[in-house]
Protein backbone atom coordinates (compact mmCIF):
# COMPACT_ATOMS: atom_id res chain seq x y z
CA UNK A 1 0.00 0.00 0.00
CA UNK A 2 1.39 3.47 -0.86
CA UNK A 3 2.67 5.52 2.05
CA UNK A 4 0.34 8.41 1.17
CA UNK A 5 -3.22 8.57 -0.11
CA UNK A 6 -3.12 8.47 -3.91
CA UNK A 7 -5.79 8.27 -6.62
CA UNK A 8 -7.29 4.80 -6.93
CA UNK A 9 -6.27 2.48 -9.76
CA UNK A 10 -3.46 4.72 -11.08
CA UNK A 11 -0.10 2.95 -11.31
CA UNK A 12 3.45 4.18 -10.86
CA UNK A 13 4.47 7.79 -11.14
CA UNK A 14 1.16 8.76 -12.70
CA UNK A 15 -0.50 8.54 -9.28
CA UNK A 16 2.12 10.92 -7.88
CA UNK A 17 1.69 13.33 -10.79
CA UNK A 18 -2.04 13.49 -10.11
CA UNK A 19 -1.33 13.99 -6.40
CA UNK A 20 1.08 16.87 -7.13
CA UNK A 21 0.52 18.28 -10.64
CA UNK A 22 2.78 21.23 -9.84
CA UNK A 23 5.78 18.92 -9.48
CA UNK A 24 4.49 16.40 -12.01
CA UNK A 25 4.55 18.86 -14.90
CA UNK A 26 8.30 19.61 -14.68
CA UNK A 27 9.07 15.91 -14.18
CA UNK A 28 7.23 15.05 -17.38
CA UNK A 29 8.98 17.93 -19.17
CA UNK A 30 12.32 16.52 -18.01
CA UNK A 31 11.36 13.07 -19.29
CA UNK A 32 10.33 14.52 -22.65
CA UNK A 33 13.62 16.39 -22.92
CA UNK A 34 15.95 13.54 -21.99
CA UNK A 35 14.03 10.80 -23.79
CA UNK A 36 13.16 12.69 -26.96
CA UNK A 37 14.94 15.98 -27.57
CA UNK A 38 18.42 15.34 -26.20
CA UNK A 39 21.64 17.23 -26.78
CA UNK A 40 22.20 18.79 -30.21
CA UNK A 41 25.24 16.59 -30.88
CA UNK A 42 23.78 13.34 -29.52
CA UNK A 43 23.38 10.38 -31.85
CA UNK A 44 21.18 8.40 -29.44
CA UNK A 45 17.89 7.33 -30.98
CA UNK A 46 14.62 7.54 -29.07
CA UNK A 47 14.63 3.73 -28.86
CA UNK A 48 18.11 3.75 -27.31
CA UNK A 49 17.10 6.49 -24.85
CA UNK A 50 14.09 4.47 -23.71
CA UNK A 51 16.31 1.40 -23.44
CA UNK A 52 18.74 3.25 -21.17
CA UNK A 53 15.79 4.33 -18.99
CA UNK A 54 14.52 0.74 -18.82
CA UNK A 55 18.03 -0.59 -18.11
CA UNK A 56 18.61 1.83 -15.22
CA UNK A 57 15.14 1.08 -13.83
CA UNK A 58 16.00 -2.63 -14.03
CA UNK A 59 19.25 -2.01 -12.16
CA UNK A 60 17.23 -0.15 -9.51
CA UNK A 61 14.59 -2.96 -9.38
CA UNK A 62 11.77 -0.51 -10.15
CA UNK A 63 9.37 -2.75 -12.04
CA UNK A 64 6.82 -0.23 -13.31
CA UNK A 65 9.47 2.02 -14.86
CA UNK A 66 11.40 -0.96 -16.23
CA UNK A 67 8.36 -2.52 -17.86
CA UNK A 68 6.85 0.69 -19.22
CA UNK A 69 10.08 2.04 -20.72
CA UNK A 70 11.03 -1.39 -22.06
CA UNK A 71 7.66 -1.41 -23.81
CA UNK A 72 8.29 2.04 -25.28
CA UNK A 73 11.76 0.95 -26.42
CA UNK A 74 10.34 -2.21 -28.04
CA UNK A 75 7.75 -0.13 -29.87
CA UNK A 76 10.41 2.31 -31.12
CA UNK A 77 12.83 -0.46 -32.14
CA UNK A 78 10.10 -1.99 -34.30
CA UNK A 79 11.27 -5.25 -35.87
CA UNK A 80 14.41 -5.12 -33.71
CA UNK A 81 12.30 -5.16 -30.52
CA UNK A 82 13.83 -8.40 -29.13
CA UNK A 83 17.07 -6.51 -28.49
CA UNK A 84 15.39 -4.75 -25.54
CA UNK A 85 14.93 -7.93 -23.52
CA UNK A 86 18.35 -9.17 -24.56
CA UNK A 87 19.93 -6.00 -23.13
CA UNK A 88 17.90 -6.25 -19.93
CA UNK A 89 18.92 -9.90 -19.52
CA UNK A 90 22.61 -9.49 -20.39
CA UNK A 91 23.95 -6.31 -22.00
CA UNK A 92 27.36 -7.95 -22.54
CA UNK A 93 25.97 -10.48 -25.03
CA UNK A 94 23.07 -8.47 -26.47
CA UNK A 95 23.34 -7.71 -30.21
CA UNK A 96 23.87 -3.97 -29.85
CA UNK A 97 26.62 -1.70 -31.10
CA UNK A 98 29.84 -1.39 -29.13
CA UNK A 99 28.94 2.29 -28.71
CA UNK A 100 25.63 1.50 -26.99
CA UNK A 101 27.21 -1.24 -24.89
CA UNK A 102 29.84 1.24 -23.66
CA UNK A 103 27.13 3.81 -22.90
CA UNK A 104 25.21 1.20 -20.89
CA UNK A 105 28.32 0.76 -18.73
CA UNK A 106 28.25 4.51 -18.07
CA UNK A 107 24.53 4.32 -17.28
CA UNK A 108 25.05 1.42 -14.88
CA UNK A 109 27.88 3.18 -13.08
CA UNK A 110 25.86 6.39 -12.86
CA UNK A 111 23.00 4.44 -11.27
CA UNK A 112 25.21 2.57 -8.79
CA UNK A 113 27.75 5.26 -7.87
CA UNK A 114 28.23 8.10 -10.35
CA UNK A 115 31.73 8.74 -9.02
CA UNK A 116 32.80 5.51 -10.76
CA UNK A 117 32.15 7.03 -14.18
CA UNK A 118 35.85 7.52 -14.78
CA UNK A 119 38.10 8.42 -17.70
CA UNK A 120 38.45 4.77 -18.67
CA UNK A 121 34.75 4.12 -19.34
CA UNK A 122 34.32 7.49 -21.02
CA UNK A 123 37.34 6.82 -23.26
CA UNK A 124 35.89 3.40 -24.15
CA UNK A 125 32.61 5.02 -25.19
CA UNK A 126 34.47 7.62 -27.28
CA UNK A 127 36.57 4.89 -28.91
CA UNK A 128 33.34 3.31 -30.14
CA UNK A 129 31.99 6.56 -31.58
CA UNK A 130 30.09 8.13 -28.67
CA UNK A 131 29.85 11.91 -28.89
CA UNK A 132 29.92 14.38 -26.02
CA UNK A 133 26.13 14.60 -26.38
CA UNK A 134 25.79 10.81 -26.13
CA UNK A 135 27.85 10.72 -22.94
CA UNK A 136 26.06 13.73 -21.45
CA UNK A 137 22.59 12.38 -22.24
CA UNK A 138 23.39 8.88 -20.99
CA UNK A 139 24.46 10.26 -17.62
CA UNK A 140 21.45 12.59 -17.49
CA UNK A 141 18.98 9.82 -18.40
CA UNK A 142 20.52 7.49 -15.82
CA UNK A 143 20.58 10.16 -13.09
CA UNK A 144 17.02 11.26 -13.90
CA UNK A 145 15.72 7.71 -13.76
CA UNK A 146 17.41 7.10 -10.44
CA UNK A 147 15.37 10.06 -9.19
CA UNK A 148 12.16 8.82 -10.84
CA UNK A 149 12.74 5.30 -9.52
CA UNK A 150 13.42 6.48 -5.99
CA UNK A 151 10.38 8.76 -6.10
CA UNK A 152 7.97 5.92 -6.90
CA UNK A 153 9.73 3.39 -4.66
CA UNK A 154 10.14 5.80 -1.73
CA UNK A 155 6.37 6.35 -1.66
CA UNK A 156 5.65 2.63 -2.21
CA UNK A 157 3.70 3.01 -5.44
CA UNK A 158 4.99 -0.45 -6.41
CA UNK A 159 1.82 -1.88 -4.93
CA UNK A 160 -0.01 -0.21 -7.82
CA UNK A 161 2.17 -1.86 -10.48
CA UNK A 162 0.08 -3.78 -13.05
CA UNK A 163 1.24 -7.20 -14.22
CA UNK A 164 -0.66 -7.57 -17.51
CA UNK A 165 1.85 -7.35 -20.41
CA UNK A 166 -0.90 -6.05 -22.72
CA UNK A 167 -1.20 -2.91 -20.60
CA UNK A 168 2.50 -2.21 -21.01
CA UNK A 169 2.39 -2.85 -24.74
CA UNK A 170 -0.34 -0.23 -25.15
CA UNK A 171 1.51 2.11 -22.80
CA UNK A 172 4.72 1.67 -24.79
CA UNK A 173 2.97 2.53 -28.04
CA UNK A 174 1.45 5.64 -26.52
CA UNK A 175 4.79 6.75 -25.08
CA UNK A 176 6.50 6.01 -28.38
CA UNK A 177 4.03 8.10 -30.38
CA UNK A 178 2.91 10.88 -28.03
CA UNK A 179 5.89 11.22 -25.73
CA UNK A 180 5.43 12.55 -22.21
CA UNK A 181 2.30 14.52 -21.49
CA UNK A 182 0.87 14.85 -17.99
CA UNK A 183 -2.20 12.60 -17.87
CA UNK A 184 -5.60 13.65 -16.67
CA UNK A 185 -7.25 11.47 -14.04
CA UNK A 186 -9.42 9.80 -16.69
CA UNK A 187 -6.39 9.04 -18.88
CA UNK A 188 -4.29 7.78 -15.98
CA UNK A 189 -6.54 5.06 -14.59
CA UNK A 190 -6.06 1.50 -15.70
CA UNK A 191 -9.75 1.08 -16.35
CA UNK A 192 -9.73 3.89 -18.91
CA UNK A 193 -6.61 2.65 -20.68
CA UNK A 194 -2.94 3.29 -20.13
CA UNK A 195 -1.47 6.71 -20.60
CA UNK A 196 2.09 7.91 -20.91
CA UNK A 197 4.26 6.89 -18.03
CA UNK A 198 7.67 7.14 -16.46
Amino acid sequence: MPHITLPDNVPGIRSLVLYRPDTGQPLYELAQTVLRAGSPDSTLTDAERELIAAYVSSQNCTDFCRMSHAAASRYLFGNQAPVVDQVLNDPDTAPVSARLRALLVIAQRTAQDARTVDDTVVAAARAHGATDGDIHDTVLIAASFCMFNRYVDGLATLTLTPTDPALYEAMGERMGTLGYVVPTKAEATLSDGPSSSL
